[in-house]
């Protein structure tokens, strides 16, 4: 099984550039509060690592 992280959305995509707010919504967030379990990829990561003020890895799962 491949690794997977949990990801929380913690912020509000209101009165955030628009590349923020398509981040959020490549990574399957757009509502507050909302989880997703994405594979643990270099291009996730990347994705998180751009909008850190707006998501948090709640745990990482797999090998």
């Amino acid at each position: 099984m491949a690794k997977t992280i949990v990801v929380k959305q913690i912020g509000s995509p209101i009165r955030r550039p628009a590349k923020q707010r398509q981040t959020l919504i490549g990574l399957g967030l757009n509502k507050m509060h909302k989880t997703r379990e994405l594979e643990d990829t270099p291009a996730v990561r990347g994705m998180v690592n751009k909008i850190s003020h707006l998501v948090t890895i709640v745990e990482e799962r797999g090998e």
